[in-house]
């Protein structure tokens, strides 16, 4: 019978064209513009490493006090102080500190101008916390950490850039006219959002393509190419500089079970009483452990225009569904003669339930289809509302057409229940007696 009522539902569209070309119009429209900016709001509040986005933390210390602090939270980012006593304490299976750099790529070819890609500083720790994959080679070593050694991993396109895509791991690349060894290439690798830098990228920013030791970037006196913020003038300086209280690191701890992290933000409280006791800070310890999606919403990753705009987009789906009910209605009780027959010809309310239901959802996957083409549409032009960072992770794949299909279908069913109710209420024999 299914198949019936669809094929009857099919010939409905055909029936009365403007009432129907109506009803689709509207749920394509209402779809197209909610599933438009859910794939907006997908993108960004979307899990980048789920696989281990429970056991990676970002601590967080508060070496600034409540008079400077933002309503009691502690600063985003690390002192160098702080991020080395963490380091050194190693309490964490694997941690690494690590920030943003800015380094110059001289190519071998002198024909080709020196270019500066995405860096960063940190542990080889960091690799194997993030699920890094290598395409060739590996991260550097632990002992290549602790020797400030010039070792470098660099990625896939970079690769590709400077050796044509060959396995380069040994061979030597110029940075800053500093000969660094490559220790390995990693595979293609961009977590969106940005989960290990939010701070500095606000959520989104393009590949990372080259990692150096974080050991010899301070050796280097490298400065970040991130945020540095202060509470007073550190003076003059690389020394004062680092030696200061100005948060500019990040720091990740991975912490298998509830019972590591536990303990880790047991000792960061200690660290923090330790250094009030020393006299550093003049105020009770306060510190923060938050895992990956704890941490992205801290830092207000999902854009508030996006979460806006989602609801905007439901409110006018919703205003659409209420105009397709006036719609169905008035199709469904232009039909009440053939109901009054079928019913004195002995077709049960149920059966009349499903045909029209069946129908309604004939008309919203004709509005999917609609909604689908124009959701594409939007998809397209995102970046006239969106920033371009955001707005080029939106995309129309296979999961946005199925939920787009699924939503127009199922929200033309739940919008068909009350007109269905109201045409099965039609008496066979008032209708026969009028006709």
């Amino acid at each position: 019978m299914f198949a019936y009522y669809f094929q009857l539902g099919l010939r409905s569209l055909r029936r009365n064209i403007v009432l129907t070309a109506l009803m689709v119009m509207a749920i394509g429209f209402g779809v197209a513009a909610s599933m438009t900016t859910y794939s907006v709001f997908r993108a960004t509040s979307n899990n980048p490493i789920p696989q281990k986005s429970s056991v990676l933390f970002a601590p967080q210390i508060d070496n600034w006090g409540p008079e400077d602090n933002d309503k009691g939270e502690p600063p985003s980012a690390m002192t160098y102080t702080d991020a080395m006593a963490l380091m050194r304490a190693h309490k964490a299976t694997r941690q690494t500190a690590l920030y943003p750099i800015s380094i110059s790529v001289v190519p071998a070819d002198a024909n080709i101008l020196p270019f500066q890609e995405n860096s960063y500083a940190v542990y080889g720790d960091a690799f194997a916390m993030f699920d890094i994959p290598f395409l060739y080679g590996g991260p550097w070593t632990a002992a290549d950490d602790e020797s400030h050694a010039a070792v470098v991993v660099i990625s896939r396109n970079l690769n590709e850039r400077l050796f044509h895509g060959a396995n380069s791991v040994g061979r030597e690349i110029n940075l800053d006219n500093r000969n660094y060894r490559i220790a390995g290439v990693i595979d293609t690798w961009n977590p969106q959002p940005v989960f290990f830098d939010p701070v500095n990228t606000s959520g989104f920013d393009d590949p990372t393509q080259l990692f150096i030791p974080f050991t010899r970037a301070i050796d280097l006196k490298v400065s970040t190419a991130g945020n540095n913020n202060c509470n007073k003038d550190p003076g003059d300086g690389w020394d004062n500089w680092v030696r200061s209280e100005c948060v500019w690191i990040q720091f990740w701890a991975e912490l298998p079970s509830k019972a590591d992290a536990d303990n880790y933000k047991q000792f960061l409280t200690g660290y923090a009483a330790e250094q009030q006791r020393a006299g550093r800070f003049r105020w009770a310890p306060n510190v923060r452990l938050n895992d990956v999606m704890t941490w992205l919403d801290v830092q207000k990753v999902v854009p508030p225009e996006s979460k806006i705009s989602l609801l905007v987009a439901m409110g006018f789906l919703l205003i659409c569904l209420v105009n397709t009910v006036g719609l169905l209605l008035a199709k469904f009780m232009r039909r009440s003669s053939e109901i009054g027959v079928r019913r004195a010809l002995g077709a049960s309310r149920r059966e009349i339930y499903m045909q029209f239901l069946i129908e309604a959802g004939t008309v919203g996957l004709a509005g999917g289809v609609l909604g689908l083409l124009l959701t594409g549409v939007g998809v397209l032009g995102v970046n006239l509302v969106f920033d371009p960072q955001i707005a080029r992770l939106a995309r129309l794949d296979a999961e946005l057409i199925l939920l787009t299909l699924l939503v127009a279908i199922l929200s033309t069913v739940l919008a068909a229940f009350y007109p269905t109710w109201r045409a099965a209420q039609v008496q066979p024999a008032w209708q026969l007696k009028s006709n």
